[in-house]
């Protein structure tokens, strides 16, 4: 689902400033043009996850940039993992 930025900035209860800080810092990638700027739920739940790493626990912005990175590795090794078991399947038994 497509948010516009009015509707992200709502639900995932941040401001303005902080939306464009966290886009500058390549934390959230908006997707649209730069007149009408849409987000989807995946990153409404990234930017709930950054504030509760930087509000709610007190990490800096060093270390909420190292622990998104260490995120986004697990989710392209989750990813990766699915594929091989996938082909792994399709693969004839016996083969290999």
């Amino acid at each position: 689902m497509k948010l516009s930025k009015e509707e992200f900035l709502s639900l995932s209860c941040i401001e303005h400033e902080t939306l464009g800080a966290w886009i500058e810092q390549e934390w959230l990638i908006q997707g649209g043009s730069s007149d009408e700027p849409s987000f989807t739920d995946i990153d409404i739940a990234r930017a709930r996850l950054i504030r509760e790493l930087s509000v709610d626990l007190g990490v800096n912005m060093e270390g909420v940039g190292i622990i998104l990175n260490l995120v986004d590795q697990l989710h392209g090794v989750r990813r990766t993992l699915m594929e091989l078991r996938k082909a792994v399947r399709m693969t004839p038994e016996g083969f290999g």
